[in-house]
């Protein structure tokens, strides 16, 4: 084996972390008889030869060594190896792709064509390889061969040829899997796929099988789907729990879908058995694979676990007691199929809900959130029902409920009483310490304050206690808004104390987040003292953020208006421009702002000159003398400062003709903008029922697709921004008559 291998010039490659001299072990590593040098080699070629699916040149050079390994009953772990070649060889580079290469990519994509040409050229041995020996073989061929061989229609006859022979279970999810995957890749051959696998779901026994059918034929031919396939795919979520070992000891609950009593068992360990899955920074290294759920009580430390180590760990922690292991990836699938089947996926999710099984429960709180975050509905009885979790024993359960329902913000009110409930229930789980990093609120108390519901007041009380109030406690104040009133003197005081050193910004920003939110104007002095003082690190911070509290307070910060002024003397800065926004909220000086604002217009910084423009906009028509200058920014190349400058315009003449053709052209180059433009034009409307702006927004509230979903990604706050961005739709649009779909923010 490795004929030739130290004939390769390595040392004249690279990889992810310099030359690729090291790589001639790795692929000896592969080939280790002992198990966690195979781990440690895997983990160098996924971390350094093909980092992140990139392809080098010793990439390349790889290749024929990792054909040999596969083809060798003598190696362990070839499964692993196989997924290896699937994933170098198996990208694709359609026409678009290749009209967007520009020069310095042209190496790159070469790379992964010639990738792509080796890895097909041998892929004749994943045939050998679908009847092998080794079940890890088996189950990771039939998605190389459907990736990767040349010929798809045979793939697909030996694919079907092995199901009814195959002994392992998961092994036979993988090559409906794989069908699938030849549907979406060979599109002529969607057809015969659909075909397959509508018998499947028809007339198999295996409820396991029919359900991976059905995922398959949502993923490539949806319209084949059954019409009622919610609840199809119930009844077999019914028959895979009620198969022998379908439900795991302790996993399964009273028929009528509510928890058991707690036994007083004590709840599975968290990922890795020690940290917390969710801190900063993800799991602490040095305990890995511990089972004390202490880390100071571990005997045993791994110093360096791999990530391939680790998600192996992670993985088999997460299955552990599963009596269906594979179901949840299976529904995720389907779910995926079902795109934008919202009703059919609401109510699948509902059902899933009321699972006697808890896991099916887990994995039904995880995918609701999914949903709801990309897409627009009618959730009221979905969200209850996650609300529902929160009482659960099983502590994975009911934070995968929290986690989920922190990010809904005001569509988690029908669970508000079940997050008072489990507040009450769980003061230690009002603040998370993290091993590194500042405290923060637990995800129910930030669940129950956006959704100014006054029951989370004590919670934020008591954290306001602490030595280190949590980074994120102002903001939950804000949100509250009055029903946190109570908590002003408290703020008020902590921010007395806070010491005007170089860590002032990140003691004092919380404090200041909330007073901003309560527009506390009796915490002046306080404020007035943080401003004066802010130390020459993170100062410019700390500045902006006393300044937008002071802001805030209105009129009632009428002492701080010579601070104010003075620092209207120091124009072309950012300050400035903030000071000058402050002093109109609090006084009312249009002769002392404007020169300020106006010049900020032409300052050097994009974002100064962005902030100059919101101030005007702030005016009115009382800036109408400004009208010139910010005309002039409507053809800026900063698209954001052409949106502030429109809206701007926009507010301090009261005509909408001359910025309407900028918000609408940056609302469709950039849907982040789109909040932003909708809110001028809530501020400036109605719109007229007849412009080409109406019909913009109409379009909006008619979209069953959020405006800033991902795939692959998300934010936490982008629940709260498209329902705020339907709100405001419906704000400008008032006196049209015309409603569109989506919950109001």
């Amino acid at each position: 084996m490795f004929s030739g291998i130290d004939e390769v010039d390595w040392a004249s490659m690279e990889h992810a972390y310099g030359p690729a001299d090291d790589v001639p072990v790795l692929l000896r590593g592969l080939a280790s008889a002992d198990p966690a040098e195979r781990e440690s080699a895997l983990d160098g070629m996924y971390g350094a030869v093909h980092h992140q699916g990139d392809v080098y040149a010793c990439t390349l050079a790889c290749i024929p060594f990792l054909f040999e390994l596969v083809v060798d009953p003598a190696v362990q772990d070839r499964g692993s190896v196989v997924e290896l070649l699937t994933s170098i060889g198996g990208f694709d580079l359609d026409e678009d792709d290749e009209a967007e290469i520009d020069e310095d990519e042209i190496e790159g994509a070469a790379n992964y064509a010639m990738a792509a040409a080796a890895v097909t050229a041998g892929a004749g041995v994943f045939f050998e390889l679908i009847a092998d020996e080794d079940p890890g073989v088996r189950l990771a061929a039939p998605l190389a061969l459907a990736t990767l061989h040349r010929h798809p229609v045979r793939v697909l006859a030996l694919l079907r040829e092995r199901l009814p022979v195959e002994p392992d279970e998961e092994v036979r999810l993988a090559l409906v899997e794989a069908a699938g995957r030849v549907a979406l890749r060979h599109r002529p051959l969607a057809g015969r796929v659909a075909d397959w696998l509508t018998v499947l779901v028809d007339r198999v026994n295996a409820p396991g099988l029919r359900l991976a059918a059905l995922a398959q034929l949502a993923r490539c031919s949806p319209d084949a789907l059954p019409r009622d396939v919610v609840p199809v795919v119930s009844a077999l979520l019914r028959e895979l729990r009620e198969a022998p070992g379908g439900a795991p000891e302790g996993g399964r609950d009273r028929e009528d879908g509510a928890p058991e009593p707690d036994d007083g068992a004590e709840p599975a360990a968290d990922p890795a058995g020690c940290p917390d899955a969710d801190a900063p920074g993800g799991t602490d290294s040095e305990h890995v694979g511990c089972t004390d759920p202490d880390p100071a009580g571990c005997t045993e430390q791994v110093a360096a676990p791999t990530l391939v180590g680790q998600l192996r760990a992670l993985s088999a922690q997460e299955n552990a007691g599963r009596g269906a292991p594979w179901a949840a990836d299976l529904l995720r699938t389907l779910h995926v199929g079902l795109d934008d089947r919202v009703g059919d996926r609401t109510a699948l999710l509902v059902d899933q809900l009321r699972s006697p099984d808890r896991w099916q429960r887990i994995d039904a709180v995880r995918m609701s959130g999914g949903l709801i975050r990309a897409w627009r509905g009618s959730y009221e009885e979905l969200v209850a029902l996650v609300g529902a979790q929160l009482a659960d024993p099983e502590p994975r359960l009911a934070d995968a409920a929290s986690h989920v329902l922190e990010e809904l913000f005001t569509l988690a009110a029908p669970a508000a009483d079940a997050l008072a409930a489990r507040l009450a229930a769980d003061p230690a789980g009002w603040v998370k310490e993290w091993a590194s990093g500042p405290p923060g609120l637990g995800s129910t108390v930030k669940a129950l304050a956006r959704l100014g519901d006054a029951r989370a007041v004590p919670a934020l009380a008591a954290a306001l206690e602490l030595p280190e109030v949590p980074h994120d406690v102002g903001f939950a104040v804000a949100r509250l808004g009055p029903a946190a009133q109570p908590l002003a003197g408290a703020l008020r005081r902590r921010l007395a104390g806070v010491r005007l050193d170089e860590g002032a910004y990140d003691r004092a920003s919380p404090l200041l987040a909330g007073l901003t939110g309560l527009r506390a104007g009796e915490a002046t002095p306080e404020v007035l003292r943080v401003l004066r003082g802010a130390p020459e690190y993170r100062g410019e911070w700390l500045r902006t953020a006393a300044l937008r509290a002071l802001g805030s307070f209105g009129p009632a910060a009428r002492e701080a208006v010579p601070e104010l002024r003075a620092m209207l003397r120091r124009p072309g800065t950012g300050a400035a421009t903030e000071a000058a926004e402050a002093l109109w909220a609090v006084a009312g000086d249009r002769e002392a702002v404007l020169p300020v604002l106006i010049e900020g217009l032409g300052s050097d910084q994009v974002h100064d000159r962005r902030a100059a423009a919101t101030a005007l906009g702030a005016l009115g028509p009382q800036a109408a003398v400004a009208a010139p200058r910010l005309r002039g920014l409507l053809a800026h190349d900063e698209l954001w400062l052409r949106v502030d400058a429109a809206a701007a315009l926009r507010e301090v003449t009261g005509r909408a003709e001359e910025s309407a053709e900028v918000l609408l052209a940056a609302w469709e180059k950039n849907r982040h903008v789109r909040v932003r433009v909708a809110e001028c034009l809530a501020r400036t409307g109605p719109v007229d029922p007849a412009s080409a702006t109406a019909q913009v927004l109409r379009a909006e509230l008619s979209s069953v697709r959020r405006h800033n979903a991902l795939d692959g990604g998300y934010g936490s706050h982008d629940t709260y921004e498209d329902e705020k961005l339907l709100a405001l739709c419906r704000q400008a649009l008032r006196g049209t008559g015309k409603t569109g779909r989506g919950s109001t923010a």
